[in-house]
């Protein structure tokens, strides 16, 4: 056993992100998987989730009890579906376990759930965990500012034909750090598609597109339009593993936080 390594729970532990998470685990000298968590009926259940993932017995079988293995963890990390993180939470908050979520599609009344469920453990929440794409979130703030609405916003993000919801939690995570910056209204302010006569481009938007082809991990571009020059700023994930490893960097961080809701921001030192 790795010596004060924190334990971790893994739940949607046979998905594509769960299997990146579960394997670096087994490389950090800082974690180790305590649990594996997957949904009702799913056909891993019961197996090693070391040999589902591909790296090996880890004597960790997958469950769909969550309650049967928290006591043996300090942490959960959730990549699954809104109404799974909603009831992982729930689970987690009772029994006093923090928990890092990078769940997309959350939509506001579920992120109000869940900021009220967080008021017992602390918790990160967070559509990307990478570095890059946090290191962009503040950047872009800072450059909204300073245009002061001179250039016109558009957001394109693309990725794996699999993904099911749109645009990305990235990508809406990105027109609301513009919006704040620009003092907008982002319900209000955002166009999601553009067909037929549109007629011109309507002042204080922000354009957000989606693409999704083949087994693109994520991509997400921000440009900045105006007259003679554009400025893009682009993030292109290469692998999973940024996402993981940035989710096991959460873990290792939360466990030492006071009761509340976080972000990467927090978790990376970067809030200004």
């Amino acid at each position: 056993m790795k010596e004060k390594a924190i334990q971790v729970i893994v739940t949607g532990a046979a998905g594509r992100m769960g299997g990146r998470i579960i394997r670096l685990l087994q490389e950090s000298p800082a974690a180790m998987l305590a649990g594996a968590v997957e949904k009702p009926d799913h056909p891993a259940l019961g197996r090693d989730a070391g040999e589902v993932a591909g790296c090996g017995r880890l004597h960790v079988p997958i469950t769909d009890q969550i309650e049967k293995v928290l006591e043996k963890a300090q942490v959960v990390i959730d990549f699954s579906t809104p109404p799974a993180t909603l009831d992982y939470l729930k689970i987690a908050s009772e029994k006093k376990c923090a928990m890092v979520i990078g769940t997309t599609g959350i939509s506001k009344k579920e992120a109000a759930r869940i900021s009220a469920m967080t008021k017992n453990i602390p918790c990160v929440v967070s559509p990307n965990m990478s570095m890059g794409v946090n290191q962009m979130f503040k950047l872009i703030a800072d450059l909204a500012k300073q245009t002061g609405g001179e250039y016109d916003l558009e957001i394109v993000e693309a990725h794996h034909r699999h993904k099911k919801d749109a645009p990305s939690g990235t990508a809406l995570r990105l027109a609301q750090i513009l919006a704040q910056a620009m003092g907008l209204d982002l319900a209000s302010a955002a166009v999601y598609a553009r067909h037929g006569m549109t007629g011109e481009r309507k002042p204080n938007t922000i354009g957000i597109q989606s693409i999704r082809a083949g087994d693109i991990i994520g991509e997400h571009t921000v440009i900045f339009g105006g007259f003679g020059e554009r400025l893009e700023i682009k993030h292109v994930a290469q692998s999973r593993d940024t996402f993981a490893s940035g989710a096991i960097k959460a873990a290792q961080w939360v466990v030492h936080q006071k009761p509340g809701l976080y972000d990467m921001m927090d978790v990376l030192g970067l809030r200004s």
